[in-house]
């Protein structure tokens, strides 16, 4: 275990003045709101070389598909002011490489996994489930993010997260799959004009909680070349220039709830956050859990240390407890 790693241990052995337990449902309480952001973690073995994966309250996998994919041509990432385009395309090796490989590697040192899962029909996503659920790592899985963010190849390509119906027939497939005391999360895109009518949907076809926000669709133009400078020529736009808008959407939803327009359920927070102050702005908004994503690429411990930011900072504000600042801005 490294040095970092052992702090952290240490700290939440009894040291920290703040519980930041969270309770995401299905009984699986976490010991800390801490997560990757699915893509920009692999499935574990890189970034364990930095600290315990398992010091998280939960790793989040790459999004993983029924077959293996290549994915796009390069250049598949471009750096843009505060942030990145990527157009990865769901590269991977398939649900069978998942289960038999990743996801007992996993289970090996401890983490607790929210595998996510992708599909270009709501039938492949109904069989990754399955095939997840059927895997003899299953034990280690404390809920499922479904990245509906995937155009719908059925539907002339139109993204799932983009339309309430195509979202909800994909969510309620893939929670018949799952037990019921593994939660379904599923993650939402910010391409919409309406984001709190997409949740309603997700949470009425039987979602448990929010993932928010996806990447936004972006474009840089190489003007040397005068060429799109991705190889897929859009790509999905992350980092912290992304921040304002997943508070605003995290603010939106949570709103929604309070009013009773949406059940209430959990939403994991993920965009732009590489401190604690930034995963603090996200929580006052209405974040359950959050995600680190980006920032991962030039500081692979950023999800430890931005665990110990933000403790650290709502011990300064006179927090006991992580959870009394869930939402705290709707009351100020």
């Amino acid at each position: 275990m490294t040095e970092l790693s052992t702090d952290l241990a240490g700290r939440h052995s009894g040291d920290l003045a703040v519980d930041m337990s969270v309770d995401l449902g299905g009984g699986h309480r976490l010991p800390n709101p801490l997560m990757t952001a699915s893509g920009c973690a692999a499935n574990g073995k890189e970034l364990h070389r930095f600290f315990d994966v398992g010091d998280l309250g939960a790793f989040v996998t790459k999004s993983v598909m029924a077959d293996p994919r290549s994915g796009r041509g390069t250049p598949r990432m471009a750096e843009t002011p505060s942030g990145m385009l990527n157009s990865i395309g769901l590269q991977g090796p398939g649900i069978d490489a998942f289960v038999d490989e990743d996801l007992p590697w996993l289970q090996s040192v401890g983490a607790r996994v929210l595998p996510s899962i992708a599909g270009s029909s709501s039938t492949e996503y109904a069989h990754v489930a399955a095939a997840l659920r059927a895997s003899r790592a299953f034990d280690s899985v404390i809920g499922v993010e479904v990245n509906i963010s995937c155009p719908n190849v059925a539907n002339r390509g139109l993204v799932f997260a983009c339309d309430p119906l195509a979202s909800a027939k994909v969510i309620a497939l893939v929670r018949e799959q799952l037990p019921r005391d593994i939660p379904v999360f599923a993650k939402l895109s910010p391409d919409v004009t309406d984001i709190t009518a997409i949740a309603a949907a997700c949470v009425k076809a039987g979602a448990d909680g929010l993932t928010m926000i996806n990447t936004l669709l972006g474009m840089v133009i190489d003007t040397d070349r005068l060429r799109p400078q991705l190889g897929g020529v859009t790509g999905g736009l992350s980092g912290p220039g992304i921040r304002p808008v997943a508070v605003r959407a995290i603010w939106q939803v949570r709103q929604a709830m309070f009013e009773g327009r949406i059940p209430t359920v959990p939403i994991i927070g993920v965009g732009g956050v590489r401190t604690g102050r930034d995963a603090l702005e996200l929580v006052a908004a209405g974040a359950s859990a959050i995600q680190v994503g980006t920032a991962v690429f030039n500081d692979p411990s950023a999800p430890v240390r931005v665990l110990r930011e933000l403790s650290d900072l709502l011990a300064a504000k006179g927090f006991e407890r992580f959870t009394d600042a869930v939402a705290v801005a709707h009351g100020r």
